[in-house]
């Protein structure tokens, strides 16, 4: 398991900043990131994108976007990444949007989470189904698995 601390060493070696883009997790991710003394060397900054229009307002995300594919998308998910690494000093930038529960749907079931992560070489992005687990759980996950994320981006560096 990646830990913010090893971020914050591969981070600092390599001279690289990351922003995040949150909605599900509300910025735990960001939270977990600057836990750490020292974080300000590699953190830039983090958006917590809740609502739809703040992910638009923020973020740049098109609202036709939102509308046609919904807010919990890897396209979405890959614009707010895209949209943080535009709007900050980062090389760096993941995002996360979900169905933390309780609920969802068929198409979008509790635990689902898209996850972006945008560099100048580009955007990856991945849905996760962690499953009806409970919503701290879920985003307890999601950290977690955004975390993994960042490092395989900085060690692609």
């Amino acid at each position: 398991m990646t830990t913010a601390a090893d971020i914050l060493a591969l981070a600092t070696a390599k001279g690289v900043m990351i922003a995040t883009a949150e909605s599900c997790t509300g910025g735990l991710i960001s939270g977990a990131l600057t836990d750490i003394a020292g974080s300000s060397a590699m953190f830039d900054r983090g958006f917590v994108t809740y609502s739809n229009a703040a992910k638009t307002d923020l973020l740049g995300v098109p609202a036709a976007m939102i509308a046609a594919h919904g807010a919990v998308s890897e396209d979405v998910a890959a614009a707010m990444a895209q949209g943080a690494l535009a709007r900050s000093a980062a090389q760096i930038a993941v995002s996360v949007t979900g169905v933390a529960g309780p609920g969802g749907s068929d198409a979008k079931p509790e635990g689902m989470v898209c996850f972006g992560v945008a560099t100048a070489q580009g955007v990856q992005v991945e849905t996760v189904q962690f499953g009806a687990i409970g919503r701290a759980n879920v985003r307890a996950k999601t950290v977690e698995h955004a975390l993994g994320m960042i490092a395989a981006a900085l060690t692609a560096i």
